[in-house]
């Protein structure tokens, strides 16, 4: 390439002549002229289009270099894939989740759940015919292979191809470590590719005895026991350092088909096996003929065993939050739960007693905070694990109305603000009283523990679907509530029975939302106490609140609960019938009950004042000292010859358990010039006598019409 200016026979272009100096005069820029090997010019070419550069034949070396740079990348992602998917801490925990059990708050046992592990073992501190065992009959070239036995896998082919039987498997015991700690049990080519990686990754960095100590105290031995100390401890009540030769003989043989060949069950096949792992023994050197022949078999010594049941209602409940709570180790654990088994033996006796017929039955109860002390999910457990409490969603009915007159007085309504009962005959949604019975102008309150239907959709309508779903989600409420229905005011909306009684017990203790607990709780932190205040309501909208429960109690539907200690509550009764519930608090319990039936078809003669309340009012009579009758008599009162006409024959009201229910479910009104009228129930028959200047008029059968029922 030379660089040369114009020559003289190129066109003159104005600026190559001299015509005198000039500081600013162009000079024409040289030109690059590329030549040939010879130095012989060649034909100029456009810049826009430069020579494109000789390529050079790629070497071996550059080919090289490129499959290292490659094999180097495989590498290190096979590492780093390794590292996520088969971290070797994991082959230190066990393969099965430890045994837990669950113990009352007072300390008796209740359940016990997962499998039966202990402390790894050592194989320093192991007997030599100990090792030697397992060696023997899973492994025998252990200690010179790299993860891989090419002899055991072409053996065990042969041995599967001649129909000999196996004495030795293919696999090695790093490759069933592998397997065991890190991959499922699934039959696959992929499978078997990931636990030759696996196997080769935990010959890199485990020594021998490592891999065999994680292989023994993982392995599962039958009778859902895992690891050879475990093992050893469950059949032969010792440590593993003190096994003798037949015992880890019998232990070794077990590992291939530990359930078809625990001895507990099939003796007589554990014992033929035995016989294989002494032969191979024998032929793998580790034991003379002579000895094996001497060796007896093993005698059982099995003390252990578990008698408790590994579910109930509150255990299935507990068990998952007792894992969680819980590290994965070896150890066995024990919690001890809320749960109180003076209350939950209370619970099951009052619930044998109801007569429910053939319908099911849900109780829970908690402290104001959510410490459940008390579950019961069904009626048998044995029959019918599904828990009534805790996965049933059913509709709560007029329990419901908690949340309607909360948002009322969060409104700056009143219990005494008056309200409309009566028929509703404008709007697309026409619900009914229960019967028909309508009561003109009455109070919230009033509305509140007689429960009505109209009353409720009317003050829904006046405060909004909005705020009473805030009211409900303030409490706890999680489950799906229907907007711009209002019919959610009468409870159609499912839930849990365990969020509506978490949503009282955050009335009952003016602290929500309320969140159930199995385990007592943490110590709350300085941080949790500074940021996480509970929602409160304001002096005034709690005891307002309180004060309409407790007249739904005393005056209301929910009459049958009645006790001679202050206490609160509301009965539910959804569509037809086909839920009915009582829910409530007093002294530090708060207890909600259902009844109902499994497909959801009609309760005959149930709502929530009937069954539901009486089972309420049983269990706190007997789970609250002073909730039920004294026993001792009233001081005798002067009598007030201007005071009002009772019945002589009808006891006070501490002794209104033993008044037969129809009598409690009357109800007497006064309406002036119309006369009296007596509602009641005579043989589950309602009943309405009606007495005025033209005589006695009686009705029985009230019709329901399709509409939503009074709780009685």
């Amino acid at each position: 390439m030379l660089n040369r200016t114009p020559p003289a026979h190129e066109p003159d272009d104005g600026l190559s002549r001299r015509r005198g100096f000039s500081l600013f005069r162009r000079k024409k820029p040289y030109e690059t002229v590329f030549c040939d090997s010879y130095g012989n010019p060649l034909p100029p070419h456009d810049q826009d289009e430069p020579l494109a550069p000789i390529k050079k034949p790629r070497g071996k070396w550059w080919w090289f270099s490129r499959g290292v740079a490659a094999f180097l990348f495989l590498f290190i992602m096979l590492i780093a894939w390794l590292a996520i998917t088969a971290p070797l801490s994991k082959s230190l925990q066990p393969i099965a989740p430890p045994q837990i059990t669950l113990l009352t708050s007072d300390g008796q046992p209740i359940a016990r759940d997962g499998a039966v592990v202990d402390e790894p073992v050592k194989v320093a501190e192991l007997p030599d015919h100990v090792a030697d065992a397992f060696l023997a009959i899973e492994d025998r070239r252990f200690y010179s292979h790299w993860g891989l036995d090419p002899r055991s896998l072409a053996r065990a082919l042969w041995s599967n191809i001649s129909g000999d039987g196996m004495m030795q498997g293919g696999s090695t015991i790093t490759q069933q470590l592998a397997k065991l700690t890190f991959l499922t049990p699934e039959r696959s080519l992929s499978r078997k590719a990931r636990e030759m990686f696996i196997a080769f990754w935990l010959e890199a960095w485990l020594s021998k005895d490592e891999i065999l100590e994680r292989y023994l105290s993982n392995v599962y031995f039958g009778d859902n026991v895992y690891g050879l100390r475990a093992a050893s401890l469950h059949y032969y009540y010792r440590q593993p350092e003190n096994l003798k030769p037949e015992q880890a003989i019998m232990l070794a043989g077990l590992v291939q088909a530990p359930s078809r060949l625990a001895p507990t069950r099939n003796p007589d096949l554990a014992s033929k096996r035995a016989k294989l792992v002494k032969a191979a023994m024998v032929d793998a050197g580790f034991l003379t003929q002579e000895k094996a022949d001497k060796l007896p078999n093993p005698v059982l010594d099995v003390r252990i065993r578990n008698t408790l049941p590994t579910g109930t209602y509150f255990a299935d409940w507990a068990m998952p939050r007792a894992r969680a709570r819980s590290a994965m180790s070896y150890n066995k654990v024990t919690l001890t739960t809320t749960l109180d088994s003076r209350l939950q033996n209370i619970a099951n006796d009052v619930v044998s007693r109801a007569p429910l017929g053939k319908a099911q039955v849900a109780l829970i109860a908690m402290r104001p905070d959510g410490e459940v002390v008390a579950m019961i999910g069904g009626r048998n457990y044995k029959e019918s694990a599904f828990n009534r409490v805790t996965q049933a969603r059913r509709q709560p009915g007029s329990t419901f109305k908690l949340f309607v007159w909360l948002a009322a007085l969060r409104a700056d309504m009143r219990p005494d603000d008056l309200v409309d009962d009566s028929p509703i005959t404008q709007g697309g949604y026409l619900p009914k009283n229960a019967g028909e019975k309508y009561r003109g102008q009455i109070t919230l309150k009033e509305a509140f523990a007689k429960s009505s239907n109209v009353a409720a959709v009317r003050i829904f309508g006046q405060v909004g679907d909005k705020a009473v779903i805030r009211e409900a989600r303030n409490l706890g409420v999680t489950s799906k509530l229907a907007e711009n229905d209002p019919s959610l005011a009468l409870g159609t909306s499912s839930m849990t029975l365990m969020e509506l009684t978490a949503a009282y017990a955050g009335v009952a203790g003016n602290s929500w939302p309320v969140k159930p607990y199995a385990f007592k709780k943490d110590k709350q932190s300085w941080a949790e106490w500074l940021f996480d205040w509970p929602g409160r309501y304001g002096t005034n909208t709690h005891r307002r609140m309180e004060d309409m429960l407790r007249a739904a109690v005393n005056n209301g539907t929910g009459r049958n609960a009645r006790l001679a200690i202050a206490n609160y509550g509301k009965t539910g009764t959804s569509q037809n019938n086909r839920d009915a519930l009582f829910v409530g608090y007093a002294g530090n319990l708060v207890v909600g009950v259902w009844v109902g039936n499994d497909d959801n078809s009609p309760l005959k003669g149930v709502n929530g004042g009937s069954i539901p309340a009486q089972i309420w009012r049983n269990f706190m009579i007997r789970a609250i000292q002073g909730a039920g009758p004294s026993g001792k008599k009233k001081p005798a009162q002067k009598p007030d010859p201007d005071g009002p006409v009772g019945p002589l024959d009808v006891p006070d009201n501490e002794d209104l358990q033993d008044i037969p229910i129809d009598l409690r479910q009357s109800e007497i009104r006064i309406n002036g010039a119309d006369g009296v009228s007596v509602s009641t129930r005579i043989g589950g028959v309602a009943v309405d006598l009606n007495i005025n200047g033209d005589g006695l008029a009686v009705e029985s059968g009230a019709r329901q019409n399709g509409s939503l029922p009074e709780d009685r």
